[in-house]
Order: C-alpha cells, then structure tokens, then sequence
C-alpha cells in the first residue's frame, strides 16, 4: 500500500511539474512571437500529444521510471549539476530564439524536424521503458539497487538516451520554422557530448559490471563510429 501511495504521489507531481513545464514554456514561445504563430501552435499540439502518449505507455511499462525522473536525487555528480544547467538554459532558448527569428521555411524543412522529433522521442521512450535507473542526473544509484542495463536499445549503444536525445534536439528548430534556433540546440549537443563522455568514465570506475558491458557493447552513441 506505501508503494502504491507513493507512486500515486510522484504520478499526481508529475501531472502538476509537466502543466507547470507547458504553461512556462506556452510563456517563452508566445511572448516574442506573439499569438498568431502557427508553426509555434502546431509544435506545442505535436509535443502535447506526444508527452501524452508516452507517459501513457511509459506507466504501463516501467513506472517506476515516473520517480527516477521526478526530481535531481541526493548524490549527483557535483560537475554533472553544472552541465544539467547549461542543457536547461540552452533548451529553454531554442523555443524564443524561435520565436523570435521564424520566417518561412520550405514545408519540407518543418516534415524533417517533426520527423526527427519523433524519432528522438522514440528513442527516449524506449530507454526510459527499459531503464529504470534513467534518473535527470548522473550518479551511482546504490539506494535503489543500481545494476547494468543492456536490455532493448541498450544492446546497441552504451547511452541510447543520449543518442536519441540530437535527433529530438535537432528537430526542435526545424520543426518551429526557424533556422536560428538552431545555435542553442548546437550547444545543447555539445553538452550532451561531454556529459556522455564523463559519466561514460564514471559508470567504468563506479558501477559494478560495466566494464564488461562496454567489452559487449563498444559504442556510446553511434555503433560503428563513437
């Protein structure tokens, strides 16, 4: 029964924190752009609907993922704190950015970036589905019994998040019509690079049997290539 009070706490947090996160983001699209920004209309529906189904089918498959996910938990990685800032920041100035400088786009540049949103959805879905330990930050996770993960995309690459994460980044801007948007995503996918690296580093020293795991699994992001 504490079990299922406490999921039903983090679920009835998560609707609040993810209404909290579309009003604040509805705020930082429309007030640069104004209202009649359709390509801005269009995203936020697209991204609704998306967000809706995959938490949909996140907590029929793994709900506990809905705690993992809820909060930066006690033992984070100090350094790891910094760049989960630089990737809030530099996310949150992709959309008024946006705002700000859309102008028309061929149609087809804006069908790529809906299809590379959903593809980088997707992916993070499929992770999360598997990973009950995808937590927002990085550390050893020994309060909840942290063990390797090599099941579904996890098979394939070290970090099947991350790699998700430069198509659903780099959709963004095309998708809302505006190739300027396009310099915060960049920075966003440094970020990601380097964090790749150093908790790829940390994972080596610090969690039991994945050295292993990298023996099986050689890639972090891209099989054949990193």
């Amino acid at each position: 029964m504490d079990g299922q009070r406490r999921m039903r706490a983090v679920l009835w947090r998560t609707l609040v924190s993810t209404v909290v996160f579309f009003l604040i983001l509805g705020l930082i699209m429309f007030v640069p752009a104004g209202i009649d920004w359709w390509q801005g209309w269009l995203f936020l529906a697209v991204f609704v609907l998306q967000m809706v189904l995959a938490a949909i089918y996140l907590w029929r498959k793994n709900p506990e993922i809905f705690f993992a996910r809820s909060k930066i938990h006690k033992g984070t990685k100090p350094w790891d704190r910094v760049l989960l800032f630089l990737l809030i920041v530099s996310f949150g100035a992709t959309f008024p950015v946006a705002g700000l400088n859309h102008s028309p786009v061929p149609p087809w540049v804006i069908v790529l970036g809906y299809v590379l949103l959903t593809i980088g959805m997707v992916g993070l879905v499929w992770a999360e589905a598997v990973n009950k330990f995808a937590e927002p930050g990085v550390r050893i996770q020994t309060d909840r019994g942290h063990t390797v993960v090599d099941s579904g995309p996890y098979r394939f690459v070290r970090h099947p998040m991350y790699a998700s994460s430069f198509p659903f980044f780099g959709g963004l801007p095309l998708a809302l019509g505006s190739c300027q948007a396009l310099i915060p995503a960049t920075v966003v996918a440094a970020v990601i690079l380097v964090r790749t690296a150093l908790e790829d580093r940390m994972l080596h020293r610090e969690l039991p049997g994945y050295r292993e795991y990298a023996r099986r699994v050689r890639y972090r992001l891209v099989p054949g290539v990193w």
